[in-house]
């Protein structure tokens, strides 16, 4: 964990979510509010997850604040586990705990988490939409992960246990949604985490300000 990350509660619909807050070097100069969800609470998914940490990790650096949090009945958080339906009302409640008025949004999810912040993009389209969507091993397979905005990054590992390549490609053909696809990787990424979050800053970096 990064030494500088804030630990935190917020009021979720369950009850209380514990919270990870990193902020850029330098704090007044924030970017944005990236939020980022993390895989399966009931397959061991927490904010903690390296993949996810990867992905916030990137957004700072990036100088985004970056907030992780664990769903409702995972470690200090509140509630129980609601098949997904009130994951995505957890993450919509960190977004109106942390987001100032009119600040830039970003959206990112590992697995589950993905699902979670696609659909939690789609809800807030009309009204306060993210900046960017950021899928990594997106759950196609048992969960509607939402049709994304122009401009988003998906990526998934050729070679994934979990998630076919083939289903996320399914996913991603009616709507056109390009895929970035990390050859021999799986689910996890265990040995891309560094070309995973080049993956992130390249995408960043390449959208304007």
């Amino acid at each position: 964990m990064n030494p500088r990350t804030e630990l935190t509660t917020t009021a979720g619909p369950a009850g209380a979510l514990a919270c990870a807050l990193d902020m850029p070097g330098d704090d007044a100069s924030a970017r944005g509010l990236a939020v980022v969800c993390h895989p399966h609470p009931l397959h061991g998914g927490t904010m903690n997850n390296k993949v996810v940490q990867t992905v916030a990790r990137a957004f700072v650096q990036r100088g985004w604040r970056s907030v992780r949090f664990d769903f409702r009945g995972v470690g200090a958080s509140e509630g129980h586990w609601d098949g997904g339906v009130g994951e995505v009302d957890d993450a919509l409640a960190v977004v109106r705990a942390f987001r100032a008025p009119g600040e830039p949004l970003a959206l990112a999810g590992f697995s589950f988490g993905a699902y979670v912040a696609s659909q939690a993009a789609a809800r807030l389209a009309g009204q306060a939409p993210a900046e960017h969507v950021v899928l990594v091993g997106p759950a196609v397979q048992n969960f509607a992960v939402a049709p994304l905005p122009a401009g988003s990054l998906v990526v998934h590992g050729e070679a994934d246990e979990v998630v076919p390549l083939s289903a996320v490609l399914d996913w991603a053909r009616p709507q056109a949604q390009p895929v970035v696809v990390v050859p021999g990787t799986g689910h996890f990424f265990h040995g891309q985490l560094p070309l995973l979050k080049s993956l992130v800053l390249g995408a960043l970096a390449a959208q304007p300000d």
